[in-house]
């Protein structure tokens, strides 16, 4: 709940001004059954017709201000509550932005994606009801506790006895929701992540007509996620039956104790009636703490899983110069006898999220590419080469060694000062559903003539000149209305637009022809010949022509050097050259 406070600080005012208008509501409402008694009691024993009329008149005044004063109060809450989430999923968006590679990985996209939507939700709904029903509930209850008290103390006596019971019974439940909630939200996210998966990978599933399969899956972790909602949802559910017996026990003893009044010349009918209409006030306020309770219960457990998030360490501080490493030779870009673990022993996140045991993932890895120069990375699948990548951009830290851009360790870099160098194609990299204008320039400020330039170089030119509106031409989400070349050369041209001082393209060719593949490697070697290019791919051809290749296997380097050296003394290499290009004999 902390945080949620937190985040209501700045709206303190507005809070306070709406809690105000509820509190006057709620004040006003409670003079309803006081002018009805006097009516009843005082008023129509006279026979004055006016006086009847005007306390009418006050009555229906009473019960309009109610009503205005209730509407802007609820409007002014929902106004205060949206701006708190709104924050929150903020701060939260730009946390979650600013994870690094480890904590993203410990805490799981599916879990990201439920705290940003669901648990937000919760705490919005919490932040409304703390402006509304936490003022409204507790006057009720006291307000109608102490007018009861002044018209009739016996009756009132009936109210007391019923309280505390349904009181101890709020409390008793309450304080097992918290965990009870934590359990269904993350049965959410098990529920999210088989449905994104599923989403993502629609097309798999239906070519190899699993979709019944994937049923029995999703069905699976819904079952999961209703058993703990009903659970959870049953408990804090038990006091709603008690109060109600308690409610109609207390209705039924005040209708008997007060009509023996009545009968013995005790008090007045019109009380009854207001007493009436007070007791279900005060039991409407016990049922509205019970409700509060419920929402605090389940807010609380959004609020711990969104705190957990805004309170992540800065796993990858800026190191000074004192602090960083220096590089033992010259190059632009050095990997100097770099180890490197996924899922590292010790992560806080790792271990409250079941994040992945160490695994070893690169062993001494060793090489130096020149300002200008191109290195190729080849090799099996899983062996580490996007891994390189990932360690070269920060997203990760090295375990043991060091990696360097430009005679400085990467670790020494602000983000984005390090990021800004690169212009980088991923596998499977995210195409918008934005123009392609946008998708190429992705905000940053490039002139039409670069990213015409950009587009002729990726070889795109000519397939977007074919679409209607061209650059404007909308992409639906994840490029559906494109082909998968018309994809890897949209996202190529992204990564050239900003002229990069180093080039990135991790198997982005592997959906283009030879000839077009071709073609793209001579217009990016003519035409960037100052930038530093990586490419990562699975076809000889694409790599052969590098000042340098890297042949990866397990994690580690089995060979390094120009194509006619890796034939000469890499067998794997050698392998590789032979089965490719013999196929293309």
């Amino acid at each position: 709940m902390k945080l949620i406070f937190r985040y209501m600080k700045p709206y303190a005012k507005a809070i306070a001004a709406v809690m105000g208008l509820k509190l006057a509501a709620t004040m006003v409402e409670l003079l309803l059954p006081y002018i009805l008694e006097h009516i009843i009691d005082v008023t129509v024993p006279t026979g004055n017709l006016m006086q009847i009329f005007l306390w009418g008149i006050l009555m229906i005044l009473t019960a309009v201000a109610t009503r205005q004063l209730n509407v802007t109060a609820n409007r002014g809450a929902v106004e205060n509550a949206h701006n708190v989430s709104y924050n929150i999923r903020q701060d939260l968006f730009i946390k979650t932005a600013n994870l690094s590679g480890s904590q993203f990985d410990a805490f799981g996209l599916p879990s990201l994606i439920s705290r940003m939507t669901s648990d937000s939700y919760n705490v919005q709904s919490c932040a409304q009801s703390l402006q509304t029903l936490c003022v409204r509930a507790p006057i009720m209850l006291i307000g109608g506790i102490l007018i009861t008290m002044t018209m009739d103390w016996v009756l009132s006596a009936v109210l007391c006895v019923m309280l505390p019971i349904m009181l101890v019974v709020i409390l008793s439940v309450s304080r097992y929701g918290i965990p009870l909630y934590n359990k269904v939200q993350e049965s959410l996210d098990d529920v999210v992540r088989v449905m994104r998966e599923n989403i993502t990978g629609i097309r798999v599933v239906k070519a190899l007509s699993k979709a019944d399969y994937e049923k029995r899956r999703f069905a699976a972790s819904n079952d999961a996620m209703t058993r703990n909602d009903i659970k959870a949802s049953t408990v804090m559910a038990l006091p709603g039956p008690i109060m109600q017996l308690c409610l109609n026990t207390g209705l039924t003893l005040v209708v008997f104790i007060g009509a023996v009044r009545v009968n013995n010349g005790q008090m007045n009918p019109g009380v009854i009636l207001a007493f009436l209409t007070y007791f279900n006030m005060v039991l409407q306020g016990v049922m509205a703490i019970n409700r509060i309770f419920m929402m605090i219960s389940k807010a609380s457990a959004s609020a711990n899983r969104i705190a957990l998030i805004m309170a992540a360490p800065q796993d990858q501080r800026i190191l000074t110069e004192q602090e960083a490493k220096k590089p033992s030779g010259d190059g632009f870009i050095r990997f100097e006898h770099v180890n490197f673990s996924y899922g590292e022993a010790g992560t806080a996140q790792a271990e409250a999220f079941g994040g992945s045991s160490r695994e070893q993932c690169l062993y001494d890895i060793d090489f130096t590419i020149k300002k200008g120069e191109s290195l190729g990375i080849i090799g099996p699948t899983g062996c580490g080469k996007t891994t390189i990548i990932n360690l070269l951009m920060r997203f990760y830290d090295v375990e043991d060694g060091g990696v360097f851009v430009d005679g400085r360790d990467v670790r020494s870099y602000e983000k984005d000062e390090l990021h800004q160098k690169f212009g980088v194609v991923f596998q499977n990299d995210m195409v918008f559903n934005d123009t392609l204008r946008q998708n190429i320039s992705f905000g940053r400020d490039i002139p039409e003539e670069g990213l015409k330039k950009a587009t002729e170089d990726a070889m795109a030119a000519e397939y977007i000149a074919g679409l209607d509106g061209g650059l404007d031409y909308m992409a639906d989400i994840k490029g559906a209305n494109l082909s998968g070349g018309q994809k890897q050369r949209l996202l190529i041209a992204r990564a050239l637009a900003a002229k990069p001082e180093i080039l990135i393209l991790d198997d982005s060719s592997s959906a283009l022809d030879y000839k077009t593949d071709a073609s793209l490697r001579k217009a990016v070697f003519e035409n960037y010949g100052g930038t530093t290019t990586i490419l990562i791919a699975q076809r000889v051809s694409s790599v052969m022509n590098m000042t340098n290749i890297l042949v990866m296997d397990n994690g580690r380097c089995i060979g390094y050097g120009n194509h006619e050296h890796l034939l000469r003394t890499c067998p794997e290499y050698r392998d590789i050259f032979n089965t490719q290009m013999g196929a293309l004999a």
